[in-house]
């Protein structure tokens, strides 16, 4: 299959986890997805972002979060990459954790966010999630339809050497569940997405919170799709909204044979790990 439909829904993060997981559920509800073949949320789309929040909302896996995803994609026969959630890990400890579900509504990925956001920029932005999160040990690739896709959790993609694992490991398309704010976000968002789209010949699909100036944390929004020549195709503002796109895969090929970056190589020089 080399088109594959995507839907991107970008929500502000309401006051309880029920009102957020009803959002989701109403989005999916009032679009139409008949034709939609995968369906993306952002991280963190049902806890509000602050590191004393993630013990509160956190759940452990198969949890009531995950039937509502598992069922919404059954409901709707699409492939849910479901946002990320905080989940209380069978070691006690709390990740931030992307799940994806295929079209009969059965986990096919799991991915805890690696890199953890601690970070402290002057006259920006101070952010401490390993005050309550503990970070994740792997790279997430799995298998669809339509091809091989990577997943990985906003700050993750800024170290490019994950990046190219996801490559090596046959991924054509990257999911990237995110909230940058308002510091990284105008300066990195789209030049990031831009960069490991080029970087990896791969479609980018990138996915924030809508701003809510009334909350804590102001995300950046612009929810965004990137082909594999580093193209914008479509991007929202820092509004609520869905935004459609459709993905030619048939131009990763074509990318890749025009202008041969991953045969050129040179794992003698600089190995990647699979």
């Amino acid at each position: 299959m080399d088109f594959v439909d995507i839907m991107i829904f970008q929500t502000k993060v309401l006051g309880t986890k029920k009102e957020n997981l009803k959002q989701m559920a109403e989005c999916m509800e009032k679009a139409d997805l008949r034709h939609v073949d995968l369906v993306t949320f952002s991280e963190m789309f049902c806890c509000p972002y602050e590191t004393s929040c993630f013990p509160a909302y956190a759940e452990e896996e198969g949890g009531p979060s995950w039937q509502w995803f598992s069922a919404l994609a059954k409901k709707h026969g699409v492939y849910l990459s479901a946002g990320t959630i905080p989940e209380l890990g069978e070691d006690g400890r709390i990740y931030n954790t992307a799940y994806v579900f295929d079209r009969q509504g059965r986990q096919i990925a799991k991915h805890r966010k690696i890199h953890l956001f601690d970070i402290d920029v002057k006259g920006g932005q101070y952010f401490r999630e390993s005050e309550t999160l503990s970070s994740g040990k792997e790279a997430t690739v799995f298998d669809t339809e339509f091809g091989r896709v990577g997943l990985c959790i906003c700050y993750d993609f800024r170290f490019p050497e994950l990046a190219r694992q996801m490559v090596n490991r046959g991924a054509q398309i990257f999911i990237i569940p995110a909230a940058f704010n308002m510091t990284t976000g105008p300066a990195h968002w789209e030049l990031m997405h831009r960069s490991r789209a080029v970087d990896n010949q791969v479609y980018v699909v990138g996915t924030a919170p809508a701003r809510d100036m009334d909350a804590s944390y102001h995300s950046w929004g612009h929810s965004l799709v990137v082909n594999p020549w580093g193209e914008v195709l479509c991007e929202m503002d820092e509004r609520e909204g869905s935004l459609r796109c459709t993905l030619n895969l048939e131009q990763v090929k074509t990318v890749r044979e025009q202008l041969p970056l991953l045969k050129h190589r040179r794992g003698d020089i600089y190995p990647v790990e699979f």
